[in-house]
C-alpha cells in the first residue's frame, strides 16, 4: 500500500517489500526471496556475508559449516532487532524472547533445508502444490506459537485502533480548518471587490 501511495502521490518508484508470498516453496524462498527484500538484502551485506566469511576463513568451522553458522546468526540478529522493536513498541515492556525464538528457530530450519538439498542435490522433490501449504502452514504455525503472543503482549489491536482515531481526528481538523480558510478567503475576495 505504501509503495502504491508513493507512486500515486509522489510519483516515485519504491524497491518492492514482498514478492508473492504465496508462492514460496520452501522457507528458505520465503525468507531469502519472497518477505521484506529490503530487510532481507541488509541482513545479507550486514551479518551474512561478513559471519560466512570469518568461519570460511577459520580452520575450525571450515567454509560448508560457515554457511549454516552466517545463516542462523543472521536470524538471530533479526529476532534481537524485532525484540528491540517490541521492546519501544511496548513502552519499555522487557522481552519475553519469544520473538527471538521465532526466528532462531527459521534460522536453523532454512539450515536444516540448506543441507537437505546439498544431500540430495536435486534428486528428489516434492511437487510445489504441495510444498506451498507445507512452507507456510509451517510458518504461520511457528508465528501463531512464538511471534503473535507479542503482538498481544504490548496490546497491538488497542494501539492501532488509538492510531486510527487519532489520525481520524487530525484529518477532521485538517479538513474543517481547510474549509473555514477556503470560505474566510472567498469573503474577503468578495468583500474587497
Amino acid at each position: 500500500m505504501g509503495a502504491v501511495l508513493a507512486r500515486m502521490v509522489f510519483k516515485l518508484e519504491v524497491e518492492r517489500q514482498f514478492d508473492n508470498i504465496s508462492q514460496s516453496t520452501s522457507t528458505q524462498n520465503f525468507w531469502g526471496r519472497r518477505w521484506n527484500l529490503v530487510s532481507s538484502s541488509i541482513l545479507r551485506s550486514t551479518v551474512y556475508d561478513p559471519v560466512r566469511r570469518i568461519c570460511s576463513r577459520t580452520c575450525i568451522l571450515g567454509e560448508r559449516l560457515g554457511l549454516y553458522v552466517a545463516v542462523v546468526a543472521t536470524f538471530v540478529v533479526s529476532g534481537i532487532m524485532h525484540e528491540l522493536l517490541f521492546y519501544y513498541m511496548g513502552e519499555r515492556m522487557w522481552p519475553v524472547w519469544d520473538v527471538l525464538w521465532f526466528f532462531a528457530l527459521s534460522g536453523i530450519c532454512v539450515s536444516v533445508e540448506i543441507a537437505v538439498k546439498k544431500a540430495l542435490k536435486g534428486r528428489w522433490q516434492l511437487n510445489p502444490l504441495i510444498l506451498r501449504p507445507l512452507t507456510l502452514g509451517f510458518l504461520m504455525l511457528t508465528a501463531f506459537l512464538w511471534l503473535f503472543p507479542a503482538f498481544e503482549r504490548i496490546n497491538m489491536d488497542i494501539r492501532v485502533n488509538q492510531e486510527i482515531a487519532t489520525f481520524g481526528q487530525f484529518v477532521k481538523g485538517v479538513v474543517v480548518n481547510s474549509n473555514r480558510v477556503s470560505f474566510s478567503l472567498g469573503l474577503d475576495y468578495l468583500l474587497s471587490n
